[in-house]
C-alpha cells in the first residue's frame, strides 16, 4: 500500500494509495486495452491480451543504484580527481528546493498528488487523442516516467539499450504501468519525486538536479531560486532543445511556460510568476570537469593507473562486465596510497632536470618497502593530449595503460646475485674475470643447456682481474655476472625474478630467459623494479605494489581492494647482504659515487642499455625505494648528444643521467623524516688481484655486447 503523500488528496483518486495491486491490475488492464486500441488493431491483439500481458509481468520493481561521480583521494585526503561516466550527485529530499519539486509537478503531472500510479484523466485524454490519431501523449504519470528513466539509466552508454528503454510500444507502456503501481505501493510521493529529480537528465552531461544546479548556476539544488527552479523543470522535457547555454530564447520561453503553470495551479502567486518571467535568465556555468585529465599536477598518470586497476583486478568484480558496472555506477570514495609530499618532490625533480619538450623522458616510481604502497609516480612529459604531453603511463605495463617498458640494463644484476646467495653461494664468490669473454653455456628450465652466441664485454679494459661479488656489483662488472649466472643457472635466476614479481615483460611478452638476461635485456617498468628493490630493503619480503588503500561504495560500505600479499621470497640474510653490497654503488669507487643521500644510508644500482638508449638508477633507503629511468620514448635513439634539461647529454650512463633525478626527489622526500639504518652486514674483503689482462691495443670497449646478440650494457 502506498505511503501518505505530502500534498492533500483531491476527491477523485483512481488506482490511488487505497487500491490493492490485484484490483489495480484488472482495472489497469482494461484501461490499457482502451489506450492500446490504435496499436492492437493492426497486430490482432485485444483487451484480454493486454490484461494477460500486464498480469504476466513480475510485480516487484527494484530500483538500481544510480550512476554517480566517484572521487579519488591521495593518502592525506586531498582530491586527486573526480571521475564519472555520468555527472550525478544523489541528494536527499531535504537537499532539494521545494520550488523545483513544485515546478516539475506543475509542468509534467499536475495531478501527481491526487492520482495513483496511473492517472485516469490522463488516460482519458490519451484515449481521445488516440481515437483521433494523435498517439499516446498525456498518458504517462511522473511515476511512470520515473520507471522509464530507471531503465534508461540502467542502459548506460549503450545506445541500442537506451533506444530499447525508450521505445514507443504497447509492451513498454504495459511494463511502465505495472512497475509504476509497484513503486507507488512502496514509496511516498515525495520519495518518488526525489528519486525522479536525482535520476533525470538535464542536458550538458548533468544527471540529476544537483549536477544541473551546479552546471547552470554553480549552486546547490537546495538553494535554487524560483526562476532557476522553473528553468530546470522546463529543461527536463527536452534537454537539447531547451539547453539555455545553446538555445537561450527557447529555454526562456519554456521557463516562462512553467512559471505560468505554477501560477495557474496556485503554487505561486501571479505576481511572483510575473516577476520571475520579467527576470532574464542568469547563468553561472560551471563546466564539466572530470577524469584524470583534471588531476592535480603530476597525478594524472597515477589517477589513470587507479582506474585501470579497478577495471582489471578481480577484487573489484569476477569479470570485466562486473568491474565496468562498478566503475560506471560510481559513487565511490577511492582512497589511494599516493603521498602528496613524495609526489610533489618527484614533480619538482622532473621539472628541474628535464623539459617536457625533450625527446628523452624521465620516469620515476616511489614505493614503500614492507607495504607495497606506491607513494609517487611521475614523468617529465605531462599527462595530457597536447604537444609535449602523453597519456601513456611509462611507469606501468602496457596492460595497465603503459608502454612496452624499458630494458633494465645492469639494474637486473642484483636479482642474479640474490639467486646465487639463496642457492648457497656466498658474497665471497670470486672470479678471475676478463674484460671480454664468450657467453658461457648455462642450464635452462628444460633440463638442457643454453649457449648464447657472441661475447660479453665490460665497459672498460681496466675492468678485469680477480674480484668478489661486492666489488663486481659496485663496479657493475658484466663478465663477472655472466660467470655468476653460468654457475647459478638460467632457471634459478628466472625463478628468483618470478618470486620478485617479474613474470613477463611490460608489453606482455614472455621473459627472455637467456644468458644476457643478467645484463637487463628484458623490458620492464620502473614500478616493477621498485618492487624488486623494495624486497631487499624489507629484508626479503616482497609486496605487490598497491595504489588503493580503501574504497567506500555509495551505500557507505567498504568495497574489497587488492592486497599487497606480502610474503618472504628470500632469506633476510640474502636481502640484507644485497643491501650491504649495493651501498657500495653510491660510495667511492661505485658506479654512482656521489649520488647517495647526504643525511642517511642509501643503496642503489645503475643501469645502461645497449648504445646508451636507456639510463637507470634505482636507489633506496631502509624506508623508501625510487626507480628512475630516462629514455627516448619515440624513436629510441641513443641518449648521448640529445638535449635533456639544461643541455645535451654528454655521458649516457645511469649515474650521470637518471641519478640526479633520483637524488633530488629522494632527498626532498626524506627531509625531516626519521633516520634508519640498514642491518650491519660484514662483507668479505676484496680478493688479491691477479689480472688476466685485456686488450692492449687501445680498442674502444663496447657497451657490454653487440646490439645484435641480445645483451645489454653494464653501468
Amino acid at each position: 500500500m502506498s505511503k501518505s503523500s505530502s500534498r492533500p488528496s483531491r476527491p477523485l483518486v483512481l488506482l490511488s494509495s487505497g487500491v490493492r495491486l490485484i484490483g489495480a491490475s484488472g482495472v489497469a488492464g482494461v484501461l490499457l486495452a482502451g489506450m492500446a486500441l490504435p496499436f492492437v488493431g493492426g497486430v490482432g491483439l485485444g483487451a484480454k491480451d493486454s490484461v494477460d500481458s500486464f498480469n504476466s509481468l513480475p510485480s516487484d520493481f527494484k530500483t538500481p543504484p544510480l550512476s554517480q561521480a566517484s572521487t579519488i583521494y591521495d593518502a592525506s585526503g586531498g582530491v586527486i580527481a573526480t571521475v564519472y561516466d555520468r555527472d550525478r550527485t544523489v541528494v536527499p529530499s531535504d537537499q532539494i528546493s521545494p520550488l523545483v519539486k513544485s515546478a516539475l509537478v506543475d509542468i509534467e503531472d499536475n495531478r501527481f498528488y491526487q492520482h495513483g500510479a496511473i492517472d485516469p484523466k490522463g488516460l482519458a485524454r490519451a484515449l481521445d487523442s488516440n481515437a483521433s490519431g494523435g498517439g499516446t501523449q498525456g498518458a504517462s504519470t511522473l511515476t511512470q516516467q520515473y520507471v522509464k528513466n530507471v531503465f534508461v539509466d540502467e542502459a548506460g552508454n549503450n545506445a541500442a539499450a537506451v533506444q530499447q528503454a525508450q521505445r514507443q510500444t504497447l509492451g513498454r507502456k504495459i511494463q511502465e504501468m505495472k512497475y509504476a503501481i509497484s513503486v507507488e505501493q512502496t514509496l511516498t510521493k515525495d520519495q518518488i519525486l526525489t528519486n525522479y529529480l536525482n535520476i533525470t537528465f538535464f542536458g550538458e552531461n548533468a544527471y540529476g538536479v544537483q549536477a544541473a544546479a551546479q552546471r547552470y548556476f554553480s549552486t546547490d539544488a537546495k538553494d535554487l531560486t524560483l526562476p532557476e527552479a522553473a528553468l530546470l523543470a522546463g529543461i527536463e522535457q527536452s534537454p537539447t532543445n531547451y539547453d539555455p547555454i545553446v538555445h537561450l530564447d527557447n529555454a526562456k520561453a519554456r521557463r516562462d511556460t512553467v512559471l505560468k503553470k505554477m501560477a495557474q495551479y496556485g503554487t505561486i502567486t501571479q505576481a511572483a510568476a510575473d516577476q520571475a518571467i520579467a527576470t532574464p535568465i542568469q547563468l553561472h556555468v560551471t563546466s564539466a570537469h572530470q577524469g584524470c585529465i583534471t588531476a592535480k599536477a603530476g597525478e594524472g598518470f597515477f589517477c589513470d593507473y587507479v582506474k585501470n586497476i579497478m577495471l582489471s583486478d578481480p577484487a573489484f568484480g569476477a569479470n570485466a562486465a562486473d568491474r565496468q558496472a562498478l566503475w560506471s555506477r560510481g559513487g565511490l570514495q577511492i582512497h589511494t596510497t599516493i603521498d602528496p609530499k613524495a609526489q610533489g618532490a618527484v614533480n619538482a625533480s622532473m621539472a628541474d632536470n628535464a623539459n617536457a619538450s625533450d625527446k628523452p623522458a624521465a620516469v620515476m616510481s616511489v614505493v614503500q618497502p614492507g607495504t607495497g604502497r606506491i607513494l609517487a609516480m611521475g614523468q617529465s612529459r605531462p599527462y595530457g593530449y597536447g604537444s609535449d604531453q602523453t597519456v601513456i603511463n611509462l611507469n606501468v605495463s602496457k596492460a595497465m595503460g603503459g608502454g612496452q617498458g624499458f630494458p633494465t640494463g645492469s639494474t637486473f644484476k642484483p636479482i642474479v646475485a640474490a639467486a646465487a646467495l639463496e642457492n648457497g653461494m656466498g658474497a665471497d664468490t670470486n672470479f678471475n674475470v676478463p674484460y671480454s669473454m664468450p657467453w658461457p653455456a648455462m642450464k635452462d628450465c628444460q633440463g638442457g643447456t643454453y649457449k648464447q652466441s657472441g661475447e660479453v664485454h665490460n665497459d672498460s679494459t681496466s675492468e678485469a682481474g680477480n674480484m668478489g661479488m661486492p666489488q663486481a656489483l659496485a663496479a657493475s662488472i658484466n663478465t663477472y655476472f655472466a660467470m655468476l649466472e653460468g654457475q647459478v643457472g638460467l632457471c634459478t635466476v628466472d625463478q628468483m625474478a618470478n618470486r620478485l614479481g617479474i613474470t613477463q615483460q611490460s608489453g606482455g611478452d614472455k621473459l627472455q630467459v637467456v644468458p644476457s638476461m643478467t645484463l637487463g635485456v628484458n623490458a620492464l617498468t620502473p614500478l616493477q623494479m621498485a618492487g624488486v628493490y623494495a624486497t631487499f630493503a624489507a629484508h626479503g619480503t616482497f609486496c605487490t605494489p598497491i595504489a588503493i588503500s580503501s574504497v567506500t561504495g555509495p551505500d557507505g560500505k567498504n568495497v574489497a581492494v587488492p592486497s599487497a600479499n606480502c610474503s618472504p621470497v628470500m632469506s633476510p640474510n640474502t636481502a640484507d647482504t644485497i643491501s650491504a653490497m649495493l651501498q657500495g654503488v653510491v660510495q667511492d669507487g661505485g658506479t654512482a659515487s656521489g649520488e647517495g643521500l647526504t643525511d642517511r644510508q642509501s643503496a642503489g644500482k645503475t643501469g645502461t642499455t645497449n648504445d646508451g638508449k636507456q639510463a637507470w638508477f634505482i636507489g633506496y633507503t631502509p624506508d623508501l625505494v625510487g626507480a628512475t629511468v630516462v629514455s627516448d620514448t619515440g624513436s629510441q635513439e641513443p641518449l648521448q648528444g640529445q638535449n635533456f634539461g639544461s643541455g645535451p647529454i654528454e655521458s649516457a650512463f645511469g649515474a650521470q643521467v637518471a641519478g640526479p633525478v633520483w637524488h633530488e626527489a629522494m632527498q626532498s622526500i626524506v627531509a625531516g623524516t626519521p633516520v634508519n639504518s640498514f642491518p650491519d652486514v660484514q662483507l668479505p674483503s676484496a680478493p688479491p688481484q691477479n689480472n688476466p689482462g685485456g686488450p692492449t691495443d687501445g680498442a674502444s670497449p663496447t657497451d657490454g655486447a653487440s646490439p645484435t646478440d641480445g645483451a645489454a650494457a653494464g653501468q
